[in-house]
């Protein structure tokens, strides 16, 4: 805060409570607002500051004073690392946590308070045209991920903002659309994400999202800014307004939304104090929102007060060693003859000239469009740096092959990259989305490439078989059928300001690919989950395909894919043995051998997916529940250990309204993806008390099966024509169907209607 702020933990409570009693009502109400687009708003006649918060998330976007959020108005320069797509496919949290940690030292190099990120929306679609900033298609690697990396920026004094909360999984009519989703794949499948984040690392703030979830706007529902977040979650920060994301301001201080962004220009202080007047809103909930505020300002003070310093080089070859793990080596199929016949990368330090073909290994595309662009400190590029790597021991030419602004293929331009590879001994061709295919603001009609893209490609491996493709996007592009035609795929994401020096190191083996995809890439669009649901008309988007998102869609309905969720190659292979599921606590823990079975060193990612046989409700085939990672040396073996906690075997019981686990076996399944699985083993755990309240609406078999009032349900019917119906083998099924209530009504059934209330006591008393 001030000069005279406390700074220490101990005291900085007794501040803010006296700051908040020294406030006016108007004060408070005002610092409920932004005072511009990117600061607080102060109260100078009591020394609370302004502070500034900026955008991210995967570097500091901090702009000029009066800029606008959602332009490109030149920023400060920063550490540009790959988006959430790219550091995804790491599956890394270490790394996720240190890329923090750097991230957190350069927002309080720049006296910003909070930086404006991660996302953990779910890619619901490979659609969505911000998918780029999120992280995968399962919740509990999205969790994991985020954790870490929201860790590593708040060890260094400033604060991360959790977006956006919740359920915004396109950019067509972001602002007005609502999601439309049952509670159970709310719960399962978008929540979760937020949930594991908020639990495990307590982001300082969270950022609600501008739609509305079954018809009420985020920015003003009390059951998921105040029951989910705070009440269940234990969340202990600052809810703020995605910029813009406000409907009613006095509804949204209310629900539990405490800062609005952008400023409104007065008009939500004015409808904060104006509701106070009339008795809809209290001053206590005011007070309330105002005090997280001035929580959030004496956390923020002692690092902007010591702001410290950046080492850019430092953090430019971590974005480098980020970008490598980013990467996730798709295809590195044998070319040749017989004997001689191998994987065509890594490619060998000496031999014949490389032809590199595109303009992306000139021109990268390395973050994504909106308000996540960073002014990186500087940028790398794949052809300068597979130069270097070379050093002059193999001829590297280029041609640029397309123009990606253009959608038509430049005869020209494709001339020259044939006539490059014909002469080559191997072609490398960068391929990917120009800017304007995918950005925030606006959904993806399509997933191919462009079609001039594909074209030069189609003539370059004519005229030449020894391929390699690099892609550079946001999110999964179909790659059938074309990718048949190549021997080497390369998904390179969006890789940051230093993706140019990564991609050359893992084309020539000075390092070894790690990534595993962190979405599943379908064979074909029209398979897509979403595909009739998305995005949607007249307002609404329906999440028709429940919980059966991204590989649970595939794997339940038998489909193939191009590549699996979890998939990723090396330059060396990797054996499973010895699976140890055993108990823990009220989870398990599981340990797997893992032996690195090749000739160079390398990084397995062990995948750990559970399935539950036999279960009331609908499960998916199978779900991630925990990973972890080893690097081996040839011929190392290690173990990898996951611990599982009882979660990870429940389901969200809606009529109990709990997570449940249904006592009996498990089956845990061990791998290097979700279709490469390598072993299993099956643990049995004791399962929960769920005792469904019974009503006159309950079917008769509930009655009948529920342990106290079964036996007394069975007395009443005697050995009579009720019983032998309701037993009957053929027709009882049916009859057990019908709710108590209306059987009662049938003539000569031996529990009258007028009966039930005294029915349901008893059923509550057991």
């Amino acid at each position: 805060m001030t000069d005279n702020a406390v700074t220490t933990p101990a005291t900085a409570g007794a501040r803010v409570e006296d700051l908040l009693a020294r406030l006016t009502l108007e004060e408070k109400a005002s610092l409920l607002g932004g005072s511009d687009f990117w600061h607080t708003t102060a109260v100078e006649r009591v020394g609370v500051p302004a502070v500034m918060v900026t955008d991210g998330p995967h570097g500091l976007r901090k702009q000029a004073e009066g800029a606008d959020h959602l332009g490109l108005n030149a920023s400060v320069p920063a550490t540009c690392f790959p988006p959430a797509a790219g550091l995804a496919s790491s599956w890394d949290t270490a790394l996720l946590r240190r890329v923090g940690e750097a991230l957190g030292r350069e927002t309080r190099a720049e006296r910003v308070a909070v930086l404006l990120g991660p996302g953990v929306n779910m890619k619901r679609t490979p659609l969505c045209g911000r998918n780029f900033e999120y992280f995968s298609e399962d919740p509990v690697l999205a969790g994991d991920l985020a954790a870490a990396l929201v860790r590593g920026v708040q060890s260094q004094g400033v604060g991360t903002s959790l977006k956006h909360f919740a359920a915004n999984n396109q950019e067509t009519q972001r602002m007005t659309v609502s999601a439309d989703v049952d509670e159970r794949t709310l719960r399962e499948v978008y929540l979760t994400a937020f949930e594991r984040v908020v639990r495990t690392a307590q982001p300082w703030t969270v950022m609600c999202s501008y739609n509305r979830i079954n018809g009420v706007y985020a920015s003003e529902d009390p059951w998921l800014l105040t029951r989910v977040l705070r009440e269940e979650w234990g969340f202990e920060g600052l809810v703020v307004s995605d910029w813009g994301a406000v409907n009613v301001r006095e509804d949204g201080v209310r629900a539990g939304l405490d800062l609005e962004m952008p400023s409104s220009g007065g008009t939500g202080t004015r409808r904060v104090l104006d509701a106070v007047a009339a008795g809809t809103l209290s001053e206590a909930e005011v007070d309330r929102s105002a005090r997280r505020v001035l929580e959030l300002l004496a956390k923020a003070a002692p690092a902007l007060a010591e702001p410290g310093t950046v080492d850019h080089e430092a953090h430019h070859a971590l974005a480098r060693e980020a970008a490598t793990a980013s990467a996730v080596l798709l295809r590195n199929e044998p070319v040749g003859e017989g004997a001689h016949a191998a994987p065509l990368l890594p490619l060998a330090p000496t031999g014949g000239a490389v032809a590199v073909v595109g303009e992306f290994a000139r021109t990268p595309r390395y973050q994504g469009a909106g308000s996540s662009q960073v002014n990186p400190t500087r940028l790398d590029d794949a052809l300068s740096a597979l130069r270097a790597a070379f050093g002059g021991s193999r001829e590297v030419v280029f041609a640029a092959g397309y123009d990606p602004d253009a959608e038509d293929l430049d005869a020209a331009l494709a001339r020259e990259a044939v006539d490059a590879a014909a002469g080559a001994e191997v072609v490398v061709v960068f391929l990917g989305l120009p800017p304007r295919y995918e950005s925030e603001g606006y959904d993806r009609a399509h997933t191919h490439l462009p079609a001039a893209q594909v074209e030069l490609l189609e003539r370059v491996a004519a005229a030449n078989a020894r391929v390699v493709v690099v892609l550079s996007n946001g999110s999964a592009v179909t790659v059938e059928p074309w990718q048949q035609r190549v021997p080497a795929l390369l998904e390179t994401w969006l890789l940051g300001q230093a993706g140019g020096g990564a991609v050359a190191d893992l084309l020539t083996g000075a390092a070894n690919p790690s990534g595993r995809l962190a979405e599943t890439i379908p064979a074909r669009h029209e398979d897509d989950p979403t595909v009739g649901n998305f995005p949607g008309e007249n307002g609404h988007v329906r999440y028709g395909e429940g919980l059966l998102i991204g590989y649970r869609w595939y794997d339940a309905h038998a489909l193939p894919v191009a590549h699996p969720f979890g998939h990723g190659l090396s330059y060396t292979t990797f054996a499973y043995s010895d699976l140890r599921v055993r108990p823990a606590g009220d989870g398990a823990q599981v340990e797997v051998t893992v032996t690195n079975t090749g000739a160079v060193a390398g990084t397995e990612t062990v995948q750990v997916y559970v399935r539950d046989p036999e279960c009331s409700a609908y499960r998916p085939e199978q779900e991630l529940k925990g990973f972890a990672r080893l690097t081996l040396a040839p011929g190392e073996s290690g173990t990898a250990t996951v611990a599982l906690d009882r979660r990870a075997f429940a389901f969200w019981h809606t009529a109990v309204q709990r997570w449940v686990v249904e006592g009996g076996g498990f089956e845990v399944r061990v791998g290097a993806s979700s279709r490469d699985v390598r072993l299993t083993a099956s643990i049995a755990l004791d399962g929960d008390d769920v005792a469904l309240p019974l009503t006159g609406e309950s079917t008769v078999d509930a009655w009948l099966e529920h342990p106290v009032t079964g036996p007394l349900v069975r007395e009443a019917l005697g050995e009579g024509r009720w019983r032998a119906m309701l037993e009957d083998p053929h027709n009882g099924q049916m009859m057990r169907a019908i709710p108590l209530v209306r059987l009662t009504r049938f003539p000569g059934f031996p529990i009258g209607e007028d009966e039930l209330p005294a029915w349901e006591a008893r059923a509550a008393r057991a």
